[in-house]
């Protein structure tokens, strides 16, 4: 999802001369591209959007945490916008990439912006189970 700024930044850090070699990094997982990684994520909020899109709660923007494995791990409360059961449902990863973009996820569709229903105004992030943080 990143390999683009990643390599952008292997090769502005002078750590490859080109594209090819940026490329041979990161499929060698060398250590230099995870920080690499680490930075990039830093600056761009990334979309997470589960089909259909039927209201405006089913894309929403988050700040990308690098964790292992290849599973979007996703915080209970934000669930119900989603209507995310967990039974194999698939979403979609989008980055914002012009400064437009980004400035739009992050003051518009960050999570922690839509709490309310936009149909009825209840609060849509509330616990629907016991559960322990």
């Amino acid at each position: 999802l990143f390999q683009t700024f990643v390599i952008r930044g292997l090769i502005r850090q002078h750590l490859a001369s080109n594209i090819g070699v940026a490329k041979s990094k990161i499929r060698e997982k060398e250590p230099i591209v995870w920080e690499i990684l680490q930075e990039v994520m830093q600056g761009h909020p990334v979309l997470l959007n589960r089909a259909p899109t039927l209201h405006k709660l089913g894309i929403q923007a988050f700040q990308p945490i690098l964790v292992e494995g290849r599973a979007i791990c996703l915080h209970p409360l934000v669930c119900k916008g989603f209507n995310a059961d967990f039974d194999g449902d698939q979403m979609a990863v989008h980055v914002p990439l012009s400064l437009e973009a980004q400035a739009e996820a992050r003051l518009l569709m960050f999570s922690h912006m839509n709490l309310l229903s936009p149909a009825i105004g209840d609060p849509i992030s509330v616990p629907t189970q016991e559960w322990l943080m």
